[in-house]
């Protein structure tokens, strides 16, 4: 079963991957998103979450049996052994459904789009046919995180701290797109040019596997 034509899409936190993944939709391509299946593996009833506070300790879950991620978010920013710890967990967890969503989903369209923050980070790059990199300043980014989720600029800093630099991620692009303007139409058009050029990849990557079988 070979795996459909994927592209990566990633950027620094409120680099606007949301509203390029709202083009991708309404050009009808899948879009396979990793913090919502980071959510989904670590809700209720889960079998993470067990492990999970056997490795990080009780006080990770409320008293309902859920995550308190608050907790668990302060707990793994304060400490890279706890946070190695979480990952060991969840990593494997959420490749393996990234891999599984993308067969699922690849064979109505020409290719699908991954959208992971943490890319680079998780050393996910080689699973990409390409990767689609969104970015700004990361004054911009300080000023959206505060706006958009009340957090303090040391709390904002810290969090693009923990990412790997800007100047890392666009090294690694395979295509840029800036999102430093809050126009929307400008992304929506820069977004539609490279959706044509993925469709020919795709194609073209087709054929080459079929030449070989």
């Amino acid at each position: 079963m070979h795996h459909p034509y994927t592209i990566g899409l990633t950027g620094g936190i409120a680099c606007g991957k949301t509203a390029a993944c709202r083009v991708f939709t309404q050009l009808q391509i899948p879009i396979i998103d990793a913090d919502v299946i980071s959510r989904q593996l670590t809700a209720l009833g889960s079998p993470l979450l067990p492990k999970i506070a056997k490795e990080l300790g009780p006080d990770c879950l409320n008293a309902d049996g859920t995550l308190c991620r608050p907790y668990v978010r302060k707990l793994v920013f304060a400490d890279e052994h706890a946070l190695a710890k979480l990952n060991a967990i969840l990593h494997p967890a959420i490749h393996h459904e990234l891999l599984a969503r993308a067969h699922e989903v690849g064979a109505q369209a020409p290719y699908v789009v991954m959208a992971i923050p943490l890319l680079f980070e998780h050393k996910l790059d080689a699973l990409m046919d390409r990767i689609l990199v969104l970015d700004c300043s990361e004054q911009l980014q300080l000023q959206r995180i505060i706006a958009r989720d009340g957090s303090s600029e040391a709390t904002a800093r810290s969090i693009i701290a923990h990412q790997v630099s800007r100047a890392y991620r666009i090294a690694h692009a395979d295509d840029l797109v800036s999102t430093q303007s809050s126009d929307l139409q400008a992304l929506a058009l820069q977004i539609k040019k490279l959706h044509s050029q993925y469709c020919a990849y795709a194609a073209a990557a087709c054929r080459a596997r079929s030449s070989e079988a």
